[in-house]
């Protein structure tokens, strides 16, 4: 069955907050993805779709993909890309993988990737797929830095993995690869889903930050804030690759033969460009934490004290109430009283037992997944990196002025 003509036109629309709502589900016959009923907090943050695959023809649409041919002579895998093996029917793309000896491999397989057609820089790069239970199989969904079709090595191009997913495990990895200028480095983390069902695995990147998720869940977050750690590279166009290995150094070379041929399919792949909104999206009646970049808590001080960015853990003292002031304004309470940015004219306190406008802040969102505050003076609230007692005196908003919520 295909898509509905409304599910089209809402996929048109040029602005989408969907985090807010919910991921649509945009295939005919599956139910709401897990991140309509759970997962990390929604935030304001505008999405506009900006590219997309929905694979609703009959034939990969080579005016997105390439495909790849041959074997890649990395990692020891085992298999031989070519086109045959991969197809598009019923509003899925399918990635088959068969034993079957091709230029002297043992496997065939496919890869797809959108060099030469589309190489994005930062933006909410997402697909919603489901993965072979097989052992020896290497699904992946990832990217590439661009400067490796000009002559840039690897890792020093950068390499983005999304996903991947080795064997019959339910790890889900994510990982950044680079190179700044002494070897390859990489940083990342796991988690874990059911593999063989069908969930969305995204990536949110953009100047501060690469954030991996599935089904809207966050679950590692790597920094390339001012291209920190050399990680310059991620500054840049990436193109992206949808592939699956058979054999290789991660998976290893134990190959269930008897479970050939395999497949991944992808229903969708979609690219999104991300705005912070100001105001709005708050956790009104929610009791949160603050973080700081320095990775630090908030602390109210228990109003005894002006307010610090100090404390490795967060207890009573670091648990703030957000209480809806009216206008798009927003109060925060501890241990019964209310945060004052002191008007930007001293250290910020928490120790007023009445809210007024001193006590009532801007919730702004932003695209990275942090938050900031303004106070009534126009100005931003800052963690002065942990290093002295924070303020609400800043003109603009930068590492300082960041912080994570409950995490």
């Amino acid at each position: 069955m295909k898509r509905k003509t409304l599910e089209r036109a809402i996929l048109c629309l040029c602005l989408i907050g969907f985090l807010t709502i919910g991921f649509f589900s945009c295939k005919k016959d599956v139910k709401p993805s897990a991140a309509a009923s759970g997962g990390t907090a929604p935030r304001a943050v505008t999405y506009q779709l900006v590219w997309s695959d929905e694979f609703d023809g009959t034939s990969v649409n080579t005016n997105n993909w390439t495909i790849d041919n041959g074997n890649p002579n990395v990692n020891h895998e085992k298999e031989f890309y070519q086109g045959a093996n991969a197809t598009v029917g019923g509003g899925f793309l399918t990635i088959t993988a068969r034993q079957q000896t091709v230029g002297g491999q043992p496997y065939t397989s496919s890869k797809l990737t959108t060099a030469g057609h589309f190489t994005p820089t930062y933006g909410r790069i997402e697909a919603r797929m489901k993965l072979p239970m097989v052992q020896g199989t290497w699904p992946a969904f990832w990217m590439l830095g661009n400067s490796i079709t000009t002559g840039t090595p690897w890792a020093a191009c950068g390499e983005i993995d999304i996903m991947e997913h080795v064997n019959t495990t339910n790890t889900i990895l994510g990982t950044m690869h680079w190179d700044p200028g002494s070897g390859h480095v990489q940083y990342g983390s796991s988690t874990t889903t059911t593999p063989g069902d069908f969930h969305i695995y995204a990536v949110e990147w953009d100047t501060q930050g690469i954030r991996w998720y599935v089904d809207n869940t966050l679950y590692v977050t790597g920094n390339i804030a001012n291209s920190i750690n050399g990680t310059g590279a991620f500054h840049a166009p990436f193109f992206i690759i949808l592939n699956l290995a058979i054999g290789g150094d991660l998976p290893g070379n134990t190959i269930d033969n008897a479970s050939f041929p395999t497949s991944m399919v992808v229903d969708y792949v979609r690219v999104y460009n991300m705005t912070q909104t100001t105001g709005g999206g708050a956790p009104i009646g929610q009791t949160i934490t603050l973080k700081g970049n320095n990775g630090m808590y908030v602390s109210g001080e228990d109003g005894q004290q002006a307010m610090n960015c100090n404390r490795p853990t967060a207890q009573a003292w670091e648990q703030f109430l957000v209480v809806d002031a009216g206008g798009g304004k927003v109060e925060l309470q501890s241990m019964g009283m209310f945060v004052s940015s002191e008007n930007g004219a001293q250290a910020i306190t928490c120790n007023r037992p009445t809210a007024q406008g001193w006590e009532q802040f801007t919730w702004v969102n932003n695209a990275d997944g942090t938050i900031s505050l303004i106070g009534s003076n126009g100005k931003y609230v800052s963690s002065e990196n942990g290093a002295q007692p924070m303020s609400c005196n800043r003109a603009t908003a930068q590492g300082w002025e960041s912080f994570r919520v409950n995490q």
